[in-house]
């Protein structure tokens, strides 16, 4: 009785302001009202449209509103039109306690303590060319929601920088003095889901390729152990995965293709030919030689252009940059964690069984994955790709090496919600104090649930 005399209540109170509405601009305006941009979601368009083709209603959806469906779609726009007279006014960009919302410093060297809880701007051009392996999907997705390129700096990520340009340039103070931090040439990026590891990943290789250094960058670790063709060397008893190994030495040269064709191959042994992807064994031949004075340049168009090659020069390649001392060299591997549990790929054992592959039986990830050497290296857990939790002590992984990337801190909550009013994506109107912290402690500190959950403040 109770719940009928509420529903009823509900239709005569919704019924005086959509009268005037057809029926999916009324759902579509319950759906909006909570939010404060004028776009409803991809997903809420779908569910509504789908609702109402299922219902048989298609018919009365006529152009009018079709027209007010687009309207309601120009939301996007029209926020970014009132962001750009936004920009205009200078007053706006204050963060927490009247500090300024983004930093003037333009460049990832520059950036020190009094950086962190700010913003700096980026142009997605620049930050392709600097990482043309590929951004991670978690930057793109603040990009496109927060309607500018910029990103949160952080002393996580200043604290990861410091330690490798310390390595390389030591401090003077480090000698002298007993509370010189603790530096670490192989680091281990742990922590929870959506803390931010890929980005501070993608701008450490960034940093490091302003800085003039060497950089071995892969963006999708998994990549590795999935997908593509692959064949049991009988020379070696890994597995090769040639197409995969032709693809990350393509990747490897977009960015340094000028710096590769100074270093010299240190090694000039004939390169062990393998499978190739889907032509087999390259006939009469099981190795192919390395010219004298090669650079690695050279080396890695051998494998791009001799599939058979592809494999052998991966790993060789791995060689080669422990060997270079003209510049400072850093492994970069995001989705670290997939090389330590098993594949895609299956054996065939009887004709019908199988048994699963380990990434370490790769060719490719077993040349990459170890830890135990003298070089920089920097690997970071994925748990969107959900390969499971992992043991503490990972084999071939130094037992200090493991470090936990934190989530946000109570101050870079309160500079990402300042800086989500400033966007327009959460009401400038009904922000509090006490609202974004309740945000912020419902979310954890995660930063997605926080973007996620910062237009629905009221």
């Amino acid at each position: 009785m109770w719940r009928r005399f509420l529903a009823t209540a509900g239709t005569a109170t919704s019924h005086h302001h959509l009268s005037n509405l057809t029926p999916i601009t009324a759902v579509l305006a319950n759906e909006t009202s909570r939010f404060y941009s004028a776009k409803p979601s991809k997903s809420t368009l779908a569910k509504v449209k789908k609702k109402f083709k299922s219902d048989g209603k298609s018919d009365d959806v006529g152009g009018g509103s079709s027209a007010e469906l687009d309207a309601e779609m120009e939301g996007d726009q029209l926020r970014i039109r009132l962001l750009e007279e936004d920009d205009k006014d200078r007053s706006l960009d204050v963060g927490l306690n009247g500090l300024p919302l983004f930093t003037s410093t333009s460049s990832l060297s520059l950036l020190s303590r009094k950086d962190t809880c700010s913003y700096m701007k980026f142009r997605l051009e620049d930050l392709n060319a600097a990482v043309p392996e590929g951004l991670p999907s978690g930057m793109l997705k603040e990009f496109d929601d927060s309607k500018r390129c910029a990103l949160l700096v952080r002393q996580s990520f200043l604290d990861l920088r410091d330690n490798f340009r310390r390595i390389v340039d030591p401090p003077t103070w480090s000698s002298s003095s007993g509370k010189a931090p603790k530096l670490r040439k192989q680091i281990v990026l742990d922590g929870p889901r959506s803390c931010g590891k890929s980005i501070a990943l993608a701008m450490l290789a960034h940093w490091a390729r302003d800085e003039g250094w060497l950089v071995f960058y892969s963006p999708k670790g998994r990549d590795w152990t999935h997908g593509g063709f692959f064949y049991k060397n009988p020379e070696t008893g890994l597995w090769d995965s040639p197409l995969q190994a032709e693809n990350i030495l393509k990747d490897f040269l977009k960015f340094n293709e000028t710096c590769l064709q100074k270093i010299l191959c240190q090694s000039s042994d004939p390169i062990p030919l393998g499978e190739g992807a889907g032509v087999g064994f390259l006939k009469g031949a099981d190795s192919m030689a390395m010219p004298e004075g090669s650079t690695l340049y050279d080396l890695i168009q051998i494998g791009i252009t001799h599939t058979h090659a592809a494999v052998g020069v991966l790993v060789r390649l791995r060689k080669e940059l422990s060997l270079v001392k003209d510049v400072p060299v850093l492994l970069a591997i995001d989705q670290y964690n997939n090389w330590f549990t098993f594949s895609e790929f299956e054996e065939v054992v009887t004709p019908r069984s199988s048994r699963p592959i380990h990434a370490k039986e790769i060719a490719t990830v077993n040349a990459f994955r170890p830890m135990t050497h003298d070089d920089m290296m920097v690997g970071a857990f994925s748990h969107s790709t959900a390969v499971g939790k992992l043991r503490k002590d990972l084999p071939d992984v130094p037992d200090n090496a493991r470090v936990d990337f934190p989530r946000y801190t109570l101050d870079e909550a309160a500079a990402v919600c300042h800086y989500y009013v400033r966007q327009r994506l959460i009401r400038r109107e009904v922000f509090t104090e006490e609202k974004w912290k309740k945000m912020y402690y419902l979310a954890n500190g995660n930063g997605s649930e926080m973007r996620w959950l910062a237009p629905l403040m009221w």
